[in-house]
């Protein structure tokens, strides 16, 4: 661990005009991968964050608003989902939140960046909490576009798909990843009650962004859920949305959705039914269109 020797601030750009200053207070781990940028540094409001190109991932104090956010409404509004996909995720925490539930035989996770996985292994241990290790887990290094073509050919089936991906305008890794053309070939290797959901990342200061990817997924699923949940250490509300081929994750009562947890012995810190409720009904922060 290297502490800095004066006052370190990670800008991290919101938006083109609007930038958020995060105060570092020890250093990690700095890697430049193949890819990207990795930096893991303690921050003072956040505690230990995963930094990707500038951009803040996941942070111990905030993370599982993110991570319980994306991962559980998918998974509670499959009846059964034993076969699960994660695209990106590299830290570990959404592949951990997947494994909570009891229903799950296999977890995939396939990152393109095996650096992010290596330094989150060593340094992010409160994120993965081991999850790498699971016996059901299997952590594929590849890119995601690459591994879900290969799932066609070989008639791989999956009931819940969740991408975790970085944000189509923060990175070019993940854009082919977020193109309705993606989209189609996730519905193909989904079974036929499958689910899928991706962070869409912010649908006030990139709008356009985030229409495309809602766009896509409408072109594709049948129904269509939208939500969001403000994230401290971004500085800003994530977005996600969700696509199903038969169940309607805005069914569900709170209290069926607490039964589900129970069932499975899922565990919580944020998400409960009356969370799932409030997701699915409050309004998506867009500007106004002039």
């Amino acid at each position: 661990m290297a502490k800095p020797p004066g006052p370190v601030v990670l800008i991290e750009p919101l938006s083109g005009n609007t930038t958020l200053l995060v105060r570092i207070k020890a250093i990690h781990a700095v890697r430049r991968s193949k890819y990207q940028l990795i930096i893991i540094a303690d921050t003072e409001d956040y505690d230990r964050a995963l930094i990707l190109d500038d951009y803040i991932q996941s942070s111990y104090q905030d993370e599982h608003f993110y991570h319980e956010s994306l991962v559980h409404p998918a998974m509670v509004t499959h009846p059964a989902p034993r076969d699960v996909l994660i695209l990106g995720g590299g830290e570990g925490a959404t592949l951990r939140e997947v494994l909570k539930h009891k229903t799950v035989q296999r977890a995939v996770m396939v990152d393109i960046d095996g650096d992010v996985v290596e330094l989150s292994r060593r340094y992010l241990p409160e994120m993965h909490q081991g999850s790498f290790d699971d016996p059901r887990a299997r952590v594929v290094i590849e890119d995601g576009f690459v591994y879900v073509e290969n799932a066609l050919k070989t008639g791989d089936k999956y009931d819940v798909v969740i991408m975790d991906l970085t944000d189509p305008y923060s990175s070019d890794i993940a854009k082919q990843l977020y193109a309705p053309e993606f989209f189609q070939k996730i519905r193909k290797i989904l079974r036929d009650d499958g689910v899928v959901v991706t962070q869409a990342g912010n649908s006030f200061y990139f709008p356009d962004a985030y229409d495309m990817v809602l766009n896509g997924v409408r072109s594709v699923f049948p129904i269509v859920a939208e939500y969001e949940m403000w994230i401290p250490s971004f500085g800003y509300a994530v977005n996600y949305i969700l696509g199903s081929l038969r169940h309607d994750p805005a069914a569900l009562t709170a209290d069926e959705v607490d039964k589900r947890l129970k069932e499975r012995g899922v565990a919580t810190a944020f998400y409960s039914g009356r969370t799932h409720i409030g997701l699915m009904n409050l309004p998506i922060h867009k500007k106004r269109r002039v």
